[in-house]
């Protein structure tokens, strides 16, 4: 069930108003629990049983590992337990057919006549071997749970409905943002407040985000879909053009869920995570990743890069440098099982290795002219979606070699997608200008209600899945 199709306004019109019905009883939890479940088995029923074991497995050794606060020899075992059980289906969906696959080309470099099976073979009948839908995203919420209940961040949650609805929430269960215990948990402990401006802010949320993917994400997609799906026959322009896109494309599309995501949230009363600030924007690769899937990079940030930097800061800059590199790898890896997601996270982890202390040089921060900076971050970042977005690695690497050396012929540069673009950019540049108090006034703010609502009337292309659902 798509938040941009008729079915997901259907399931909001029975959802919030009976929610709002049985908000002076304890059914609501377990109300939204239901419609959580709901949302989820549309896709695919099967899909519940691996969200119902990650629930179930993560409360119970949760619970275990909560009682030894003060062994920590034991607590740690636990946490060990808890973790590895808790990426097993992770591992199994996403990665599983990645590693069988490459150990058999190993195997048969190496002349060995054994083969792994395809995972696929183990699944009982009937289970088709799918990824489900958003088991990234619920996997590392629930992993930051457990580092958080055992470090002390955050109690235990004893309560398994306000659990489960942590683990599930519908309107971040596809695709984020990855919310902390400390900042949902506790909402999940009394109704919210019930307020006017929820509905008007939720409302204005999702007609942004509606209006980043149906009108700009998709149209941008058809542009970059022609030119990806067959770079061998475009130039040099035309491969660049393309990047471009896609790098707004990606924006528009995950930002648009994100927004959406918080919108439905907030109708809801809940308040989530803020998830993009004007990525391209940024001033240096590490400001980038302050804005870029913020609740994903403050993930990795706390629970992979700090303690790798705690643990090697003997070797200090090196330390660091290694501890950002191991960091992105795993973000690559997190994003895909193939070589280009590899190759994509550690070219951004080498970025910020080689970056990390230029960017906080007074030399750089007061003396290199902010248009330069976000130039260069900027082209930085697009050229590294081309491994992101490539079909294969051979198309990357085929991509990559054409922008430098194919011919710079006519790229036929479809105008109305530029003027989009640099409209959003300019509108970006506003909102962190000084005049950015202009956009907050009544008259902008309605007249780009009725532009993106005349938008969607006219210009609306399609549904289409969400492309961060494949992760």
């Amino acid at each position: 069930m798509l938040f941009n199709t008729w079915p997901f306004l259907i399931f909001m019109l029975v959802v919030l108003p009976v929610l709002l019905a049985l908000r002076k009883t304890r059914l609501w939890l377990l109300w939204m629990l239901a419609a959580s479940y709901f949302f989820y088995g549309w896709w695919n029923p099967y899909y519940l049983v691996v969200v119902l074991y990650t629930t179930a497995v993560v409360y119970v050794l949760a619970a275990l590992m909560d009682r030894y606060p003060s062994d920590g020899r034991k607590r740690g075992f636990w946490l060990a337990v808890a973790i590895v059980c808790a990426l097993a289906p992770l591992i199994f969906f996403k990665y599983a057919r990645f590693i069988a696959a490459n150990l058999n080309a190993v195997l048969s470099w190496l002349r060995v006549p054994a083969r792994l099976a395809d995972p696929a073979a183990l699944m009982p009948p009937g289970f088709d071997y799918l990824l489900p839908i958003g088991i990234s995203f619920y996997t590392f919420q629930s992993l930051g749970y457990l580092i958080d209940v055992y470090l002390g961040k955050t109690e235990r949650e004893r309560d398994i409905f306000r659990f489960a609805n942590f683990v599930c929430f519908f309107p971040i269960l596809m695709s984020g943002p990855i919310e902390r215990a400390g900042h949902l948990l506790p909402q999940f402990r009394q109704f919210p407040a019930v307020r006017v401006q929820n509905f008007t802010d939720g409302a204005s949320l999702f007609l942004v985000g509606l209006f980043k993917k149906l009108v700009l994400a998709n149209y941008l997609a058809l542009y970059v879909d022609h030119v990806y799906d067959s770079p061998q026959t475009f130039g040099a322009p035309a491969l660049i053009l393309a990047t471009v896109a896609f790098a707004w494309q990606l924006y528009f599309d995950f930002g648009g869920y994100t927004d959406m995501a918080r919108g439905v949230g907030k109708l809801m009363g809940f308040d989530l995570a803020l998830n993009f600030n004007r990525p391209y924007l940024a001033t240096g690769i590490g400001d980038f990743w302050r804005r870029w899937h913020i609740s994903f990079s403050r993930w990795i940030l706390d629970y992979i890069f700090m303690p790798l930097q705690m643990r090697w800061r003997e070797r200090r800059a090196l330390g660091t440098a290694a501890a950002l590199v191991v960091t992105f790898l795993v973000s690559g890896v997190w994003h895909g099982a193939a070589w280009t997601f590899v190759i994509w996270g550690a070219l951004h982890g080498l970025g910020l290795a080689l970056t990390f202390e230029l960017e906080r040089s007074a030399f750089y921060r007061k003396r290199v002219p902010k248009v330069v900076k976000q130039f260069c971050v900027f082209v930085f970042v697009c050229f590294t979606w081309i491994f992101f977005r490539a079909n294969s690695l051979p198309d990357a690497w085929l991509i990559v070699r054409r922008v430098f050396t194919a011919a710079w012929d006519d790229p036929q540069i479809p105008g109305l997608m530029l003027a989009a673009v640099a409209l959003v950019w300019l509108y970006q540049c506003v909102c962190e200008s000084k005049f950015r108090s202009v956009l907050q006034t009544g008259f902008v703010r309605v007249g780009l209600v009725v532009f993106m609502m005349l938008g969607l009337f006219l210009c609306a292309s399609g549904g289409g899945a969400f492309i961060y659902f494949q992760f």
